[in-house]
């Protein structure tokens, strides 16, 4: 039975992590519009056309580091790039960044996990991602892509380039919409902050540090590809996950182990598989997959030797 001074706890611990939330989300969402005006989608396509496969894969891999987008809303860029004619390992370096290795991620684990931890996460998931590009390239695996395309695909939205008037005329309606755009996003992601706080409030009250430690600790080595092989059907929001991940690695469990559970809901959701599955033939989709198993397997590991 919960006692009262239990729940209050909870309720403190509520409270300060939607405070948080709130106001980390809404700072990393202005950025993330900002991005997305000065660095449009038309210019992503222009910057992977060199024709170094290397180069390629690695300004791949840096633009979908740069780049906000969620799983999901990569993919129609990967359309485009992909019909533009930009080279196959460019834009499987950058399907594989984009949704977990981007500003919203790192402002969060700079928060959260501190600086080395920043550190080991995005030189590792960024070496991976620019090494799988490369890999699928030479197997050739640009031969496992369907002749499809997005209906409704546009690239209208708010350019900076397009915008008319002095500079700080353009700028200033840049920060003007961003902000507005930070807002709407906010809105629509309420709900999942409520509950990311109210997960981890739970866990840091009522769960067990040992039970956590027993079966999600570094010292346990399946915990880390266990982890990698739940968050791949998850539909994981980062951005309310990494919160919960700290409570979680104060209550014992490992920092590979959360890390793997970040990088594979991420990287891989049954939302984005279902979209995926109708530009990829069957053996690029299980090549996807693998590849976003191996990079969360790869970088918790190594988290659980270094952190």
């Amino acid at each position: 039975m919960f006692q009262m001074s239990s729940l209050i706890e909870v309720g403190k611990m509520f409270l300060f992590l939607m405070g948080e939330l709130l106001l980390l989300f809404l700072l990393i969402s202005f950025i993330v519009a900002l991005i997305q005006i000065y660095l449009s989608k038309e210019k992503i396509k222009k910057i992977l056309t060199t024709p170094s496969k290397g180069l390629n894969s690695i300004l791949g891999a840096l633009l979908g580091a740069v780049t906000p987008f969620c799983s999901c809303s990569t993919v129609p860029i990967l359309v485009g790039l992909l019909k533009s004619g930009a080279p196959f390992s460019g834009t499987i370096s950058f399907l594989l960044t984009s949704p977990v290795l981007n500003p919203a991620i790192i402002i969060l684990f700079l928060t959260f996990f501190g600086l080395k931890a920043t550190i080991i996460y995005a030189m590792f998931t960024f070496v991976i991602a620019v090494v799988i590009g490369l890999i699928l390239d030479r197997l050739g695996y640009h031969k496992e892509i369907k002749n499809v395309s997005i209906k409704g695909e546009t690239y209208d939205e708010l350019v900076y380039e397009n915008l008319e008037g002095t500079f700080l005329e353009k700028n200033k309606i840049a920060f003007k919409h961003a902000f507005a755009e930070s807002l709407v996003l906010l809105k629509q992601v309420v709900p999942y902050l409520v509950l990311g706080a109210g997960i981890g409030s739970f866990i840091y009250e009522f769960i067990p540090q040992d039970l956590l430690s027993k079966f999600a600790g570094k010292s346990n080595l399946l915990s880390v590809p266990v982890a990698a092989i739940v968050g791949i059907p998850m539909y994981i929001r980062t951005e309310t996950m990494i919160p919960v991940a700290r409570i979680l690695i104060d209550k014992g469990v490992g920092y590979g182990t959360m890390v793997a559970l970040i990088i594979g809901g991420a990287g891989a959701s049954i939302p984005e598989l279902s979209i995926l599955n109708s530009i990829f033939k069957k053996k690029m989709m299980i090549a996807f997959i693998l590849s976003i198993f191996f990079v969360a397997v790869i970088t918790g590991y190594v988290f659980n030797i270094v952190m």
